[in-house]
């Protein structure tokens, strides 16, 4: 289930007999899913170091183009979104025709810049929040970004894992992280016959017609001027050096603390000062 509200293809609904709420069950309006510890619920190639590599955010397009032609479809009760780092990222992806197989798995442009990865996912469908708060479920999140603690990247998502735009990508289809992908399919194509994941993973240094045409090197400078903030930013005297030198003057980026006097070797175990003295005791 996309950000845009949009879930690739059609999904077969179960059968219309009577559905009595479980503990872990689920009603959507695909059908009736059973939810479970590892279920999947966001899948979001989300704005950080990953979105800036034309390499794998061009491989996620290629997955999601292998998988729509197989017939693959994301999982209805994965939430969805592509939030890249830049304008740049929308056009090289949209040169190499891949924007719409991304847009057929529910991976839909939501913005630009940090979402996901800051907790910014949006709210879960209230079918599924209840079921995982009902069944106290470790749901799980797979992300492109950088942080991955209980609780940043949503309140109920409980495990969270890091994961390039590609198996971002894969795990949206599988909707589990308890799969193995060497030996467990994502899926079934159109004749009902199991899809891997090494069958949809691109081949290395593979690209589209115009994919590599489309890197950023080949945007237009007048786009990567507007994204960076202007030819003003471009004319901001800044020194010829490869390595920053950390002064006082920086606000942002500060040098730290932790290695100054560092001995070579740990120091003596010794008595914490202040502490108080305290033993076990055991009651019957």
């Amino acid at each position: 289930m996309g950000e845009g509200g949009c879930v690739a293809g059609e999904i077969p609904t179960p059968g219309t007999e009577a559905w009595t709420p479980g503990t872990t069950s689920v009603r959507l309006d695909q059908g009736v899913y059973d939810l479970h510890d590892g279920t999947v619920v966001i899948a979001a190639i989300t704005s950080c170091t990953n979105t800036s590599n034309p390499s794998v955010m061009i491989g996620a397009g290629l997955v999601a183009k292998k998988a729509v032609e197989k017939g693959l479809r994301t999982r209805p009760w994965v939430k969805t979104s592509l939030a890249p780092g830049s304008k740049v990222v929308t056009r090289y992806l949209d040169r190499a025709g891949l924007t719409p197989y991304l847009q057929a798995l529910g991976f839909h442009l939501v913005g630009y810049g940090c979402t996901t990865c800051i907790g910014n996912s949006g709210p879960l469908p209230e079918a599924i929040a209840e079921t995982i708060r009902r069944g106290n479920l470790v749901a799980a999140s797979v992300l492109s970004g950088n942080r991955n603690f209980e609780g940043r990247i949503h309140p109920l998502c409980r495990a969270n894992y890091l994961a390039s735009p590609m198996l971002v990508v894969a795990y949206a289809l599988a909707g589990d992280v308890d799969f193995d992908p060497y030996t467990e399919p994502l899926g079934n194509d159109r004749n009902g016959k199991p899809v891997f994941l090494h069958e949809i993973w691109p081949s290395p240094g593979r690209s589209p017609g115009g994919a590599i045409r489309g890197r950023t090197g080949d945007v237009p400078q007048g786009v990567r001027l507007r994204v960076r903030g202007g030819r003003g930013v471009e004319k901001t005297p800044r020194p010829e050096v490869r390595v920053l030198h950390v002064g006082t003057v920086l606000t942002y980026v500060k040098n730290p603390p932790f290695f100054e006097n560092l001995p070579a070797g740990p120091e003596p175990v010794a008595e914490i000062a202040g502490h108080v003295r305290s033993r076990c005791s055991a009651t019957r």
